[in-house]
């Protein structure tokens, strides 16, 4: 069965992926996977806000899973210790970590958005808006991408703890540290994201003659 599963998974894309492109070589359309191309011809506005999209997703994602791993060990536990989930805001702290996750994603995709002005099509295309919107995609790409692991570390980190808790109320503290270091990784992902766009410029129009020529400089394949 798992041989199967990996099979679907894996080797029929990868198989599929190369017979569409030996048939475009030998047909003569081998061009049509020009990566070049591709990124020439897409609009820095849908790598932008790609890029905030999948920060918020993607750190949202990571807090809602780290809630529902840590949720329900911390009800399973107090069945055995009610104290565990009554009038103690600290045994909940686990939950609080999860949530900041989702914060840090909201804070960055505001700082994203704050770049994005309207622009006409015809001078959208110049180098510094390229610049801009790939490094508001990859900036978000990589906060929601460690936001999304650090609500999974945290939200595993956080079961156990409920769990020893549980059994042992001595251990409670000694879990904590575990937890606030996972926790902190989702910073470091603040941190780069906001690094990454510390150069970027907010989104503006071509100045000047470069305004009538911007296409044509940028790339020969925009319309």
């Amino acid at each position: 069965m798992g041989y199967y599963s990996s099979y679907y998974s894996y080797g029929l894309p990868t198989f599929v992926i190369i017979v569409i492109a030996l048939y475009l070589l030998f047909t003569g359309s081998g061009e049509a996977f020009n990566v070049g191309r591709f990124l020439e011809e897409s609009s820095p506005y849908a790598w932008a806000t790609t890029g905030i999209g999948l920060c918020i997703g993607m750190s949202v994602l990571g807090a809602g899973w780290g809630i529902f791993i840590t949720g329900s060990s911390l009800l399973g536990g107090g069945v055995r210790a009610p104290r565990i989930t009554t009038k103690n805001l600290i045994r909940r702290v686990f939950i609080i970590f999860c949530e900041v996750v989702a914060i840090y994603g909201v804070i960055i995709g505001i700082v994203y958005s704050a770049k994005l002005t309207a622009i006409p099509s015809e001078l959208l295309f110049t180098p510094e808006n390229y610049f801009t919107g790939f490094a508001i995609f990859w900036g978000g790409l990589t906060v929601g991408a460690c936001n999304m692991l650090c609500g999974i570390c945290v939200g595993i980190t956080g079961a156990t703890a409920a769990l020893a808790d549980a059994a042992d109320p001595d251990l409670f503290v000694k879990i904590l540290i575990v937890e606030v270091f996972g926790s902190i990784l989702g910073l470091f992902g603040l941190i780069v994201g906001l690094i990454m766009v510390g150069s970027t410029g907010d989104f503006k129009a071509a100045p000047g003659v470069a305004a009538a020529a911007a296409q044509a400089v940028v790339s020969p394949f925009v319309h």
